[in-house]
């Protein structure tokens, strides 16, 4: 497989390794992106990956909180360009649509689709904003959390990064910095407990090949895993990661007696591969 510019780029910005380790490890996985992290994870040369990697859409991440901080929503709306995603109607179509999720609490995207928003389905809605913005336009996914203690939203980036979580009680404040906490570190799970098995698996296979390249002797190698793994879940579990805003500190005793209910973090365009253009060759179809 043809190892291109864009896809070394990819692997650098998602590992923070070089350019001719990013070139080497994809020659030697052919091209397969995870198996490349792998890789460079295995030689010692890359850390843990980012969970979301490459940001590969545009649009924005919206959020709504009531002014009890009871219930909140976060919606996710693309489009096709930056431009569009600064929108005055997008950026009101989407305080909107994260508005009515919150009211209305609809039970999938299909229902928020049919559901009546000033008079029309929301799937009217986004179709209009289509044809006036001139760029496709679509509802990807949503949370939405009510709680008898306290939900809190952050929005980071203009969008790029929106935070929805709820806690047992708490004051602003405290909600605030939770989710900047979660923005920031990117935890996947509250605690072990929400840490599946197969990341788990993963994650001490990666360790059991690192320890082989390090050269230790494989009869402490399970040893050591076990050891390393205990990082992992200080990187990947919020209640054991440092505090961002005082890394002397952990979560958890930020929180106090305090608890973390649920979290959802949305990052515009993860999971979603973006086109890459050839502009030479748009230019060209367009002059023919």
């Amino acid at each position: 497989m043809a190892i291109t510019a864009a896809m070394v780029k990819e692997l650098r910005e998602r590992t923070g390794a070089g350019m001719m380790d990013c070139k080497k490890a994809l020659a030697e996985t052919d091209g397969d992106m995870q198996k490349a992290i792998d890789y460079l994870r295995e030689k010692g040369i890359a850390k843990a990956e980012k969970k979301a990697g490459r940001i590969a859409a545009e649009g924005a991440v919206t959020a709504y909180l009531a002014a009890d901080a009871k219930v909140g929503a976060i919606v996710e709306i693309n489009c096709e360009t930056d431009f569009a995603a600064g929108n005055e109607q997008f950026r009101e179509l989407s305080a909107k649509v994260a508005k009515h999720i919150a009211e209305t609490n609809p039970a999938d995207l299909d229902a928020l689709n049919a559901s009546q928003l000033d008079g029309k389905d929301v799937a009217s809605l986004i179709t209009e904003a289509t044809a006036t913005i001139g760029e496709k336009i679509s509802l990807r996914r949503f949370a939405r959390y009510e709680s008898a203690g306290r939900v809190a939203t952050y929005i980071h980036m203009g969008g790029k990064i929106g935070i929805l979580v709820e806690l047992s009680g708490g004051d602003e404040q405290l909600g605030k910095d939770i989710a900047m906490q979660i923005a920031a570190a990117a935890p996947i799970a509250i605690d072990r407990s929400g840490v599946t098995a197969d990341d788990i698996e993963h994650e001490k296979e990666v360790l059991r090949k690192q320890a082989l390249e390090e050269g230790k002797p494989e009869k402490i190698i399970e040893k050591m895993v076990e050891g390393r793994i205990n990082k992992f879940y200080e990187e990947v579990c919020l209640l054991e990661q440092k505090f961002v805003k005082d890394p002397e500190q952990k979560v958890s005793a930020v929180l106090g007696g305090v608890e973390v209910k649920a979290f959802t973090r949305f990052q515009l365009g993860e999971g979603i591969e973006k086109k890459q253009e050839d502009f030479a060759a748009e230019v060209a179809a367009q002059m023919q």
